[in-house]
């Protein structure tokens, strides 16, 4: 907490339950300070330097304070750098490092570092309170100015809704972006009131001033070069670098390209067998645990595995407190199940995420590469005319795979690139949307002249002049990677006191990786064509050149078998109807067409179950 006004006391017992709500992030140890109008609370989870990492760490010189939570990798050679110029380290923990780089480059100090983290720093000389997150977002920090200028800030929503005097009015237009996304993007929260820090932003506020939100980073799209070789190397240097810890350490194994590369690259870095950990489903259309055992095999690894079936439906409610907004990514189960796992053996494992973004590794990428170089050949009027009639004449066919489904194709080509990009992400349909959504949310988003395409619409215009393939992967890198894939990371592995860690977002690699030419990346329909020829050495062909699975959860099955009345008695109750958010005639309807087997309608119904879960937890959470 921080007045900006003025130096208020600080209640410590609200610190101290705003600290506790987030307990399950930091198992090992707590600590609290407070000062003349400023409060920092720290929950710590322990990896390096067990015994002298204590927070909040205040530097004895200055009075400055931080809390953190992450890691900074290059942290040993920072100290070296900031003893050259004067400064005397007391610990060998980097969060020391971040109070010294303050000192020394102040606000600069955020370029020198390398790694994920989020912290918050008090400076009593500039009277100044600094938030700041990393690079890519791979850990959260909420916030929220109060209209008394107090300033509420944490690692979670959970912590910011324990202090009594958060507004929590629920944003409709951030339900309108869950529902068109699958999770409330950056910078919005589900409450109004109650704010992200964007990844790669600052926010410096002295008192007696206004608060200054600042982007000190963001993704390089000049052109680079490279071949599969470099890629190995670059890959090798970036997990060898995230292999610091004073903690047992393993790695997630699906079974995919990416979490084999990065066990591949592991086991010639470690002295030891790497223990991996595997999740699989008894439904075997879903299940890749076959390949993750061929991998661990190759390479003597210590390997775990646990099948996640029907009855993990029970984390539904766990699922909704431990994201504090809604969140409707369904493979948030499997990711659950297998941080419990690793956690059983590890403290700290590594993952293949960031993967798909570095190397285009989604299917909507060859499409929309494809799509892209059709619509530049035909004038929009042309093209609007003809592909706009054949996605009105021709058949509907969601259930067949994406290179039959030639309606959405020529829709899509009628389209321009940002508009087909929005359908090819968009988690719902516009008519399920317009259907779903109640007249009173739908008329405040009108007034507003809000469509959740605006979330995409900015990062778009940013990397205008970039190819196609560029500009469909810097925006997901500012939307889908910190909306979804890392927040469903950091929250389930969080929840188990486990901390992961992504060599793929090793920054310096993303950008390499990133702006490598189309055809490297995509080649001959081939997806992450360059990442798949630099693991050749490593990991088994049959493996790497398999269709993409996903760490998806066989959710449409489930909700017409063992999971078909569970579904329609939860999703027939008052709470979601009475919400004022979503209309009840439609749900109903969802449920008939999906369990009658007449359209797959399981992943819309999975966001109404999440946003159902978040409404029962939000008032259940109420004072």
């Amino acid at each position: 907490m921080f007045d900006g006004k003025a130096e208020r006391p600080m209640d410590r017992a609200l610190l101290r339950r705003m600290t506790d709500a987030v307990a399950h992030r930091g198992p090992d140890g707590s600590g609290l300070f407070t000062g003349p109008g400023v409060a920092l609370g720290h929950r710590r989870l322990s990896i390096i330097d067990l015994e002298g990492g204590a927070q909040p760490m205040t530097d004895p010189e200055t009075g400055t304070v931080v809390v953190f939570n992450g890691e900074i990798y290059n942290f040993p050679a920072l100290m070296e750098t900031l003893a050259g110029h004067g400064h005397r380290f007391r610990t060998r923990c980097d969060t020391e490092v971040i109070l010294h780089g303050w000192k020394q480059w102040g606000a600069d100090c955020l370029a020198h570092f390398d790694g994920m983290f989020a912290f918050a720093l008090w400076d009593p000389r500039e009277q100044t309170l600094f938030l700041a997150r990393d690079r890519l977002g791979k850990k959260p920090l909420y916030y929220a100015i109060l209209p008394d200028g107090l300033c509420l800030f944490g690692s979670e929503l959970k912590a910011l809704t324990s202090h009594p005097d958060l507004p929590r009015d629920i944003d409709p237009q951030a339900v309108a972006d869950f529902f068109a996304y699958g999770y409330v993007p950056d910078p919005k929260s589900i409450y109004r009131a109650a704010r992200k820090l964007a990844p790669g932003h600052c926010l410096r506020w002295r008192r007696g001033g206004e608060p200054q939100l600042r982007q000190w980073w963001d993704v390089s799209l000049e052109p680079t070069e490279g071949d599969a070789a470099d890629v190995a190397a670059q890959l090798d240097i970036a997990t060898r670098r995230r292999l610091i810890a004073d903690v047992p350490l393993g790695a997630f194994l699906s079974g995919g390209v990416d979490s084999s590369a990065i066990v591949a690259q592991m086991a010639h870095g470690m002295d030891t067998p790497v223990k991996t950990f595997s999740i699989g489903f008894g439904d075997k259309s879903y299940d890749e645990t076959a390949y993750a055992r061929a991998v661990a095999s190759r390479y003597g690894t210590d390997h775990t595995e646990r099948v996640v079936d029907p009855e993990s439906f029970d984390l539904v409610d766990r699922l909704a407190a431990l994201y504090d907004e809604p969140f409707g990514d369904s493979s948030a189960i499997p990711t659950f199940q297998v941080c419990a796992l690793a956690r059983e053996q590890v403290t700290v494992a590594l993952s293949g995420d960031g993967g798909d973004e570095v190397f285009a590794g989604y299917r909507r990428y060859l499409w929309h590469e494809r799509e892209a170089r059709v619509r530049r050949s035909l004038s929009p009027g042309f093209r609007r005319l003809l592909f706009g009639t054949l996605g009105k004449i021709y058949p509907k066919a969601d259930w067949a795979p994406r290179s039959l489904r030639a309606r959405t194709t020529f829709q899509e080509l009628a389209l321009d690139d940002i508009d087909a990009y929005f359908l090819s992400v968009s988690a719902t349909t516009e008519h399920q949307r317009r259907t779903l959504l109640s007249i009173d949310v739908r008329g405040q988003l009108q007034r507003a002249g809000y469509h959740p395409i605006e979330v995409l619409r900015d990062h778009w215009r940013k990397a205008k002049g970039a190819d196609p393939l560029k500009q469909a992967q810097y925006t997901d890198i500012k939307t889908w990677l910190p909306g979804d894939i890392l927040v469903k990371v950091d929250r389930a592995s969080m929840a188990n006191g486990l901390e992961v860690r992504a060599p793929f977002l090793d920054h310096r690699l993303l950008e390499w990786g990133v702006n490598l030419p189309a055809d490297q990346k995509i080649a001959g329909g081939e997806k992450k064509a360059i990442l798949k020829q630099a693991m050749q050495p490593f990991v088994p062909a049959d493996l790497l050149y398999r269709p993409k699975q996903g760490f998806s959860v066989p959710i449409g099955p489930w909700f017409r078998g063992p999971l078909r009345e569970k579904v329609r008695d939860e999703l027939s109750g008052r709470l979601l109807g009475e919400s004022g958010f979503v209309a009840r005639q439609p749900v109903e309807m969802l449920l008939n067409q999906h369990q009658g087997g007449y359209h797959d309608q399981s992943r819309v119904l999975w966001l109404l179950l999440m946003f159902q879960g978040f409404l029962r937890h939000d008032a259940a959470s109420r004072p």
